[in-house]
């Protein structure tokens, strides 16, 4: 990426200026995960006219595109070699105009990936290598376009999920991986204990299981892989097959979060409900707290709308030896993410100093005050 680059030369200078001036800058490009985190603060900073696929090595597996590349456009880029993000990451917006503004900068900041996570890995596995503008205004590459590019501090992983607080993702490189040749959803009639229980065991077999859910007695898995492998397991473990057309809606409803739980999760926040995330192992217990749940992940990733306490909730979360993250609320006075204990706080707060010294960027996005 050359700083002669126009898009890119307008950032530096609003940096440099917004340091200057001791102003703070909201890194912005769909914005389509602005209700994420905590609320947002500073000056806008538009990253969209930095755009553009880079480069694209199909026989390689890696892709490289620029922050402000719309996530859609990248996908169908992929899509027409027969490759994909694995990771599925999901394009929020009630309808699709707004969905389509979803970029890739967005997509790597936040780190949320969608229904086939707990088989292929989260966005941070996928990122290679990483260009970025630190609060000094200077531009940064970390990383490279190859898995066995490891030396240093694995600052591109770090940069996922950091919701754009240590600076600005210009450019990212990431690993694709090719579609899977067959896909089928199952459909099975259980309560939630019993869906645990099954997942757990289907999870220690060689199936190809990529993504599954529990809702309201029922739940859908989703296998993919070579054709011979799918048909096997379809025979060996029985349920209703459900149709391609209609199973393909009902996992990017999942994803995008436009399906009727999400749908219902968000009108019940005006009534003083909350979206939580609650990450617990998979092998984890029902998590007996009121309110509505939605399980993915093998069990790992529990969606619950609730009125319940977040210190109930997060006191749960801990006992079943994971985390709460407050996904969505009109009142998130109980903090986003589950408080750091004094080794990871001084962690964050000492990577916070190094990439922006003056707190320019993004501030109090993850934590108040970082």
């Amino acid at each position: 990426m050359s700083i002669n680059d126009p898009a890119l030369q307008s950032l530096v200078d609003r940096v440099n200026a917004a340091r200057e001036a001791g102003a703070q800058l909201s890194i912005r490009g769909g914005g389509t995960k602005d209700f994420y985190g905590e609320p947002v603060q500073g000056e806008p900073l538009d990253v969209t006219g930095l755009s553009g696929i880079s480069s694209y090595e199909p026989t390689e597996l890696v892709v490289t595109a620029r922050c402000g590349t719309r996530l859609h456009e990248l996908e169908a880029t992929l899509g027409a070699r027969g490759q994909c993000l694995p990771f599925e990451p999901p394009h929020f917006g009630a309808r699709e105009a707004e969905a389509q503004r979803a970029t890739v900068g967005g997509m790597v900041a936040a780190g949320l990936a969608g229904p086939s996570r707990a088989a292929v890995g989260s966005v941070r596995d996928h990122v290679l290598g990483a260009t970025m503008l630190n609060g000094r205004g200077e531009v940064l590459t970390f990383g490279g376009q190859v898995m066995k590019n490891v030396a240093g501090y694995d600052v591109p992983r770090v940069l996922a999920g950091s919701l754009g607080v240590l600076g600005v993702i210009l450019e990212v490189s990431l690993k694709v991986l090719p579609l899977a040749p067959a896909t089928a959803t199952l459909r099975f009639e259980m309560d939630e204990t019993a869906a645990l229980d099954t997942l757990n065991d289907w999870a220690r077999q060689p199936l190809p299981l990529n993504a599954s859910a529990w809702w309201q007695g029922t739940l859908v898995i989703r296998l993919r892989g070579a054709r011979a492998a799918v048909d096997a397991a379809i025979t060996r473990l029985g349920g209703e097959l459900i149709e391609p057309a209609f199973a393909s809606s009902f996992w990017q409803g999942l994803r995008n979060h436009t399906d009727e739980f999400f749908v219902g999760a968000h009108r019940a926040l005006a009534s003083g409900a909350a979206l939580w995330r609650v990450s617990v192992p998979p092998t984890a217990p029902p998590l007996a707290l009121s309110g509505e749940q939605l399980i993915e992940w093998v069990g790992a990733q529990r969606w619950l709308c609730t009125t319940t306490s977040a210190v109930q909730v997060r006191e749960v979360a801990a006992r079943l030896g994971g985390h709460a993250t407050l996904f969505a609320a009109t009142d998130k006075s109980a903090g986003v993410f589950a408080p750091l204990k004094s080794p990871l706080d001084r962690i964050h707060r000492e990577l916070k100093k190094a990439f922006d010294p003056a707190g320019v960027f993004n501030p109090g996005r993850l934590y108040p005050g970082l």
